[in-house]
């Protein structure tokens, strides 16, 4: 496997960041392309991506934000380009306004991409719309839970405005784009690690639909929340990233952390990124820098559970609610995961609306809202 990482600037002007001995950009099978919706807008990327790699399968996605190594990246756009030697990929952009059932998506999925030498998935989905909860459930499903399937929700900065993903074309609202990975020459790692810390009594969640939250107990959710968050309740949505709920579908039930995407005064409601069944168990969260930070390179170190070898490609996907919480110490969450992995693993990847990744105890996966999550890539010679 031969990588290249590049930066785009507003005028499209390339800066090479890193290259691998003898990579050649005409032989480049897959590009994870990343940067923020309003900047992607307004250079439309894709045509100077394929003059550079003309024959990648060119992946567009909207972010809060980049990552390449250390950094995290703004106002650019970071192109990391794979070029396999023993894999084979096929990818594909699917239309949500054409397939608006969650089943025909699956379906959609299933028939392309599943095959016995089918190794793992790389989902990237608008992240305004979509219910994350029902698309991985059903992508899990047709695949019969045994592929690991990881990704993200693509990000808007803090607009909250709208997401867009492309392949092979400039990045549009409302798509999905899925890469499969096929053989058994590559090899894949996986961690995901929130470092929240709960505050507050468990609740139960008395009314909601599907990722929409009405009532917790016998008050509505959105006054409840408003009366925990003080004085930044009159900064939602954006401040809600302080501040995340912990959900458990029942007693015995890990917790998985989930975030808000938008509020109805009216209807007193909260939207999530994720499901929020009734009967669930929720409570509030906090972060505090130093548990966030240490949350990272856990995620780095679990990784290495089912790899031995320290991998050439980690694509980070960590939540925005991390970065604005983190703040000034943002950095500090990738220059753990680069002291887990050495200098000769190259990171990219973005900050998101919600990541998709396996957990430990699982194969397949689960959508996770607030975390820091990490597929490593490594590919047998």
């Amino acid at each position: 496997m031969r990588l290249q990482q590049i930066i785009l600037n507003d005028k499209k002007e390339e800066r090479i960041l890193f290259t691998s001995k003898d990579f050649n950009a005409n032989k480049a099978d897959l590009v994870l392309a990343f940067g923020e919706r309003i900047f992607l807008d307004e250079i439309k990327p894709y045509t100077t991506l394929n003059n550079i790699y003309p024959n990648a399968n060119i992946v567009i996605c909207s972010t809060s934000g980049q990552i390449s190594n250390t950094s995290l990246i703004e106002r650019n756009l970071v192109a990391t380009s794979i070029n396999f030697e023993k894999t084979t990929i096929k990818a594909i952009e699917i239309d949500i306004t054409a397939n608006h059932n969650i089943q025909q998506i699956g379906n959609i999925i299933h028939k392309d991409f599943f095959t016995e030498d089918l190794k793992s998935l790389l989902i990237l989905s608008e992240g305004s719309f979509v219910n994350g909860t029902e698309l991985i459930n059903e992508l899990v499903k047709e695949t019969e839970g045994n592929i690991p399937i990881f990704g993200g929700l693509a990000g808007d900065e803090y607009h909250f405005e709208k997401t867009i993903v492309g392949l092979n074309k400039d990045a549009s609202p409302e798509k999905i784009v899925a890469v499969g990975f096929y053989g058994d020459a590559i090899h894949f790692g996986f961690g995901s690690e929130g470092g929240w810390s709960d505050f507050g009594p468990e609740r139960e969640v008395t009314l909601s639909e599907k990722n929409v939250l009405y009532k917790i107990g016998d008050r509505y959710a959105l006054d409840l929340y408003k009366e925990y968050l003080g004085k930044y309740a009159d900064e939602l949505p954006g401040s809600s990233l302080y501040f995340p709920l912990s959900m458990k579908e029942n007693e015995n039930s890990e917790p998985i952390v989930r975030t808000i995407l938008s509020i109805d005064e009216e209807k007193k409601s909260m939207t999530f990124a994720g499901n929020i069944p009734e009967g669930s168990f929720v409570r509030l969260m906090k972060g505090n820098l130093d548990k966030l930070i240490d949350a990272s390179y856990s995620a780095a170190s679990q990784t290495f559970s089912k790899q031995s070898v320290k991998p050439e490609l980690a694509l980070l996907v960590s939540c925005v609610g991390r970065k604005i919480v983190l703040g000034n110490r943002i950095e500090e969450e990738l220059e753990v995961v680069q002291e887990v992995f050495g200098e000769n693993t190259l990171l990219c990847g973005f900050y998101s609306y919600g990541e998709i990744s396996p957990k430990l105890k699982k194969v397949a996966c689960e959508l996770h809202n607030q975390t820091m999550t990490i597929a490593t890539i490594y590919e047998e010679l």
